[in-house]
């Protein structure tokens, strides 16, 4: 009859209908998650990539730190040698001369790019307010800035800037003294009193202090009984991990009684002092540089769980929207089919 030739009209167009994959769309809602979904896990590879050289980084950091251990060690040991052999105070070494401060001048590390989460802003934010407390106080203030991120923060305020410098991703020797010959041209000029360095402490990979001390004049006790520490980044079963290790003070070197210095001590010492704030110059950024990649691998790594998780959401409403759609077909076949009856 001519109701049930249309009947099954209804029923082969319905079977088509389900064959074509754009007919399961209500408003073209199903396809625009389904394009965003493809977005999310676009990214997700991205930062789960960026977090793995980043880790990459941190080795390569971990290594250069122990690269200058035995000559941080034995300038320790020498010195040390030196200052119990020559009474310290006595000499006229500027670099171990403290002055009434009337100027500081304040050498700060950030780093050169983003995505590394509060990393930058929190040494911005301590710098900014050391020069505020110091202007307090009466004391005269100015900046050294190391990183691209400090120095744009700071050039657009009305901050006092003696030098800028980038800081690398792998800074090295060549880098650090420049840096050190800044900072002694500075001091021993007569142009500031005090240099404080203010840089990230690299504690772990979830775990990062911004830290300040002051870096010239030098107080021999403390360069000859600083003890150091070392990282090592480790993995246990995928995750990633830091162990540290704390090092004591290298020994101080014994020389004879009876050896005579071609050189008076007291000079020996004036010229170990600019090798140990290039060593020292080197170490902290290698420090930062650490933090900043160990900051950067946290930010990624919360990046990626997001992106699983908005994944998982908007698969839910794909599933959702497709579901309403092949609902809302299957409705309107049997209403067809039930008006014809």
């Amino acid at each position: 009859s001519v109701g049930e030739k249309t009947l099954n009209n209804v029923f082969a167009d319905s079977s088509a209908h389900r064959s074509r994959h754009a007919t399961i769309v209500m408003d073209g809602k199903a396809n625009a998650i389904r394009d965003r979904i493809k977005t999310v896990q676009n990214t997700k590879k991205i930062t789960t990539a960026m977090k793995l050289v980043a880790a990459a980084k941190v080795r390569r950091a971990q290594d250069a730190v122990l690269a200058t251990r035995p000559f941080s060690e034995t300038l320790q040991s020498i010195f040390g040698g030196l200052v119990t052999r020559i009474d310290t105070d006595s000499l006229d070494i500027p670099l171990l001369t403290q002055r009434d401060v009337k100027k500081v001048t304040i050498v700060v590390i950030t780093g050169d790019r983003g995505l590394c989460g509060g990393y930058n802003s929190f040494m911005i934010k301590k710098a900014e307010a050391r020069y505020l407390e110091l202007e307090k106080q009466g004391i005269k203030g100015e900046f050294i800035l190391i990183g691209k991120k400090g120095v744009s923060y700071f050039k657009r305020r009305p901050y006092p800037i003696r030098s800028t410098f980038d800081c690398t991703q792998n800074p090295d020797a060549k880098q650090a003294l420049a840096i050190s010959d800044e900072i002694l041209n500075t001091y021993l000029a007569g142009e500031t009193d005090t240099v404080e360095l203010m840089y990230t402490k690299f504690v772990s990979l979830i775990a990062s202090v911004p830290s300040s001390r002051t870096l010239v004049p030098f107080s021999a006790t403390e360069i000859t009984e600083k003890g150091d520490e070392v990282f090592s980044l480790t993995s246990d079963g995928g995750n990633f991990s830091v162990e540290r290790e704390e090092l004591e003070a290298a020994e101080p070197a014994e020389f004879e009684e009876d050896m005579i210095f071609e050189q008076d001590p007291g000079e020996m010492v004036e010229g170990m002092l600019p090798l140990y704030l290039n060593g020292q110059i080197l170490r902290t950024l290698q420090e930062s540089v650490a933090s900043e990649l160990a900051a950067r691998m946290q930010s990624m790594q919360s990046a990626s769980d997001n992106a699983g998780e908005l994944a998982k959401t908007l698969n839910t409403q794909y599933n959702r929207a497709r579901q309403a759609s092949v609902t809302a077909e299957i409705l309107e076949i049997v209403s067809g089919a039930a008006a014809l009856e």
